[in-house]
């Protein structure tokens, strides 16, 4: 079973992520917070497989609500779960610790993967924001290699 505690300061957010995860067999919201502080002390008390959080929440945001978890409960993975896919907030996350970054918009199949490859160990983009980041990282990576021959194709042989 993964156990699961949920945060967004969303009523009805978390009455559907609950729904679409209570879907899954093996899946249990075991609590759930609206707000960042909050879900810290669940995610202490609780000790789940998976902590998955909103990035904007009152008290304590996500972000850091994500790095408070993955400094104090090491054995729970952190996902974010979220409406913002903007560079700044995937670059935090993920240097905060979350294993996982998932878009609200996505597809229901797409939250229960991410939560079971999270649990699993693995880490877990939501496409869209894979493809981003794919595209920063492989568009930087490739200019530079560009660049470099480019300046070594002016010397001459040796």
């Amino acid at each position: 079973m993964i156990r699961v505690v949920l945060a967004d300061d969303e009523t009805m957010m978390r009455a559907g992520i609950r729904a679409i995860l209570a879907a899954d067999p093996e899946i249990e919201v075991v609590a759930e917070a609206a707000d960042g502080r909050e879900a810290v002390e669940l995610v202490r008390a609780h000790r789940p497989d998976v902590a998955l959080f909103d990035i904007r929440m009152p008290r304590l945001d996500g972000l850091a609500a994500c790095a408070e978890v993955t400094r104090a409960v090491p054995g729970t993975a952190v996902a974010i779960l979220t409406t913002f896919s903007a560079d700044a907030y995937i670059a935090r996350a993920l240097s905060g610790g979350a294993t996982g970054f998932l878009l609200k918009s996505g597809d229901p199949h797409e939250l229960v993967a991410g939560v079971r490859a999270v649990a699993e160990g693995a880490a877990f983009l939501s496409p869209k924001v894979a493809r981003h980041v794919i595209a920063e990282l492989g568009g930087e990576k490739l200019g530079r290699a560009a660049a470099a021959r480019a300046r070594t194709e002016r010397l001459t042989p040796p």
